[in-house]
């Protein structure tokens, strides 16, 4: 039978996107498949804030940020905790990844015309010892123009080389099944979706008007993770985390079902450390959603008081912007799905980001008068719409108010005024002195240190009763659905591997799919900003080892 293309791509992602951009360059025929109408092109990188993980920077250096692959390594292994035989791969993709980012990455995105916002971000700060969780500096790069831009560079080469006839681009094809001859994956299978025009991220008809079958020398799987399916995320939901939510929000479109991980599996490939998986515990119900269950997180600086469903501070290092999974883990053993912040106007206006490009228009959309904005007295846009329509905020002039919001947004009176007093009351003494023994104040002041934060990031320390730094905020926090650590198993070529570790002749997978590489390259934690980075480097490395094995 005559081959429909070289090679065929699965998922239009950032990861496919990236893939098939090299195969192309490489001068190879491609296929590239994706479930999801063209509106879709992109996937979730779209919808990202843009933050990339990068090393010894020159942002980093102007802001006299001292970087090091030795220190970014160190900070790496602390957080990925690879112990276990499955971590081999996981582990050499790491240390790959890591030398990327110190090295040629920034050059090569700035070779694409990817620019970044000069002012580094710190997220994951850990909290532990120097071993341990957590990034010791700041190394969260924010995309000039967010996801969009990350995206955009990939998806115009692959588009025109489908000009050139170089690449086909088939939306509404989900793939079934991976095709053999003679153990090697040769095609694939599927049913072509009824025609939609649904926008980017809204749901799409799943109505099967035909089938279809191609055939390529090599398949690349870059169909991403299960966020968007709730049922396999508390099917993979490790004991270590505790009790699976009860209700989670979703920070994925619903096409990110994780359906082609079970069909690469049918045909031999091996799916490890699918226990593994990235969960934010700061999620708010978008009040204007895209897709169902909708949520949206916050970003958050370290000043907000972080409350369990019953009002007890969590325990440290437990801060805002430090320990995700760590905080997952604790709000999982306290009977409750939720936690607050509370906070003053004055720390939200100095300390609220929202995650996502939506939510970010100055920075999407590159507007130097838009960002310079966000100096000036209040909140951002997005977040005073949140603030005034979002359900899960209150505002007041008094405590006594807000905690009477509080208790009327969970439907339960949960929270003690009193109590809840006394708590507040004993943080703000603190605030007498320069120094304090409340650790969460002692890294406000640690953050302030650097210039990065005390410019745009972290309020001055106040008392949260002061009237002028008024008015009152608690926000409820829920559960968000992220990202898939674990994946297919790939060697440092992203070729799929066997139960046995041999390679499964004619496959490959990057991206989510593949656990960002090697079937999960961040081990138990993230450092955040390498997700998209994780889909870039993997996503170039398939591509170009499926271009010389087609060669």
């Amino acid at each position: 039978m005559a081959l429909d293309a070289d090679v065929i791509v699965i998922g239009a992602g950032l990861s496919g996107l990236v893939a098939t951009a090299e195969l192309a360059a490489a001068g190879r025929r491609v296929v590239l498949l994706d479930q999801e109408p063209a509106a879709s092109l992109g996937g979730q990188a779209h919808w990202s804030f843009g933050g990339l993980f990068l090393v010894d920077s020159p942002e980093q250096r102007r802001l006299r940020i001292r970087d090091s692959h030795e220190l970014a390594w160190q900070d790496w292994q602390g957080s990925a905790g690879f112990d276990r035989d499955e971590d081999h791969w996981p582990r050499r993709w790491a240390e790959a990844y890591v030398a990327f980012a110190a090295g040629e990455k920034r050059a090569w995105l700035r070779s694409l015309g990817i620019r970044f916002f000069p002012v580094v971000g710190w997220a994951e700060r850990g909290g532990y010892l120097a071993t341990g969780h957590g990034n010791s500096v700041p190394r969260f790069h924010i995309t000039w123009g967010t996801g969009p831009a990350v995206v955009e560079p990939f998806a115009r080469r692959v588009r025109e080389a489908a000009a050139r006839g170089t690449v086909q681009l088939r939306f509404r094809h989900r793939v079934t099944a991976l095709t053999r001859t003679g153990g090697t994956v040769d095609g694939v299978r599927g049913e072509v979706l009824a025609p939609d025009g649904a926008e980017r991220g809204t749901a799409s008809s799943r109505e099967v008007v035909g089938d279809f079958h191609l055939r390529a020398q090599a398949v690349v799987v870059t169909s991403g993770g299960i966020g968007g399916n709730h049922d396999l995320v508390r099917a993979h939901w490790p004991e270590r985390l505790g009790t699976p939510p009860a209700r989670m929000l979703s920070g994925v479109p619903d096409h990110v079902d994780g359906l082609m991980l079970g069909v690469a599996e049918r045909a031999g490939a091996r799916h490890v450390n699918r226990d593994r998986m990235w969960h934010y515990t700061e999620g708010i119900e978008n009040w204007d959603p895209i897709w169902s269950r909708h949520g949206i997180r916050i970003l958050p600086g370290p000043s907000s008081l972080w409350l369990d469903a019953r009002g007890n501070r969590l325990p440290v290092p437990l801060f805002p912007g430090f320990d995700t999974l760590g905080t997952l883990q604790h709000i999982t053993t306290t009977g409750h799905d939720h936690t607050w912040f509370v906070l003053t106007q004055r720390i939200i206006e100095k300390e609220f980001a929202l995650s996502g490009s939506e939510q970010n228009p100055d920075l999407t959309g590159k507007s130097v008068r838009g960002v310079l904005g966000r100096a000036l007295p209040g909140a951002t846009g997005p977040v005073e719409a949140f603030k005034r329509h979002g359900p899960d905020f209150t505002v007041a002039d008094d405590l006594a108010e807000l905690v009477r919001g509080m208790n009327r947004i969970t439907g339960e009176p949960l929270i003690d005024e009193a109590a809840l007093r006394r708590e507040i009351t004993a943080r703000d003494r603190e605030l007498g002195n320069p120094f304090t023994k409340d650790l969460q104040l002692t890294a406000v002041h640690g953050a302030r240190r650097y210039l990065g934060d005390r410019l745009i990031r972290v309020a001055a320390p106040h008392r949260l009763l002061d009237p002028k730094a008024g008015p009152l905020i608690a926000v409820r926090l829920n559960i968000l659905t992220r990202k898939s650590l674990g994946g297919l198993e790939t060697d440092l070529d992203a070729r799929v591997l066997r139960a046995g570790g041999e390679p499964l002749p004619g496959l490959y997978a990057a991206g989510e799919a593949a656990g960002f590489g090697g079937g999960g390259m961040h081990g138990y934690r993230s450092l955040e900003g390498t997700f998209l980075g994780g889909c870039l480097f993997s996503g170039r490395a398939a591509g170009r080892a499926a271009a010389r094995a087609t060669a």
